[in-house]
């Protein structure tokens, strides 16, 4: 069953998150991650007003384990964590 991870991302420190983005886009190609939505949105209903808003799509939960525990992308994630706050989720698809 396919998972989804989205994550809602306030950028602090633009130049470091830029690095993590250096690190994070190679491991993505790698691990076969699929980037569904990043950028501009809308807001429909309610408050909710994301910085900047991610989906990344995995075959399975094992297969986003396998990705977000790896060496390559926990070195870019020390990354993300230095430059950013972040919301995240894994979705289960249907």
């Amino acid at each position: 069953m396919a998972a989804y991870f989205i994550v809602d991302v306030t950028v602090e420190d633009p130049v470091t998150y830029d690095e993590y983005r250096k690190l994070a886009g190679p491991t993505w190609d790698l691990y076969g991650v699929k980037i569904l939505a990043r950028g501009a949105m809308e807001t429909i209903e309610g408050d909710w007003q994301p910085q900047r808003l991610v989906i990344l799509a995995f075959e399975n939960t094992e297969h986003f384990r396998r990705w977000y525990d790896s060496p390559e992308y926990r070195a870019a994630r020390e990354f993300r964590f230095r430059a950013s706050h972040a919301r995240a989720v894994l979705l289960q698809g249907v």
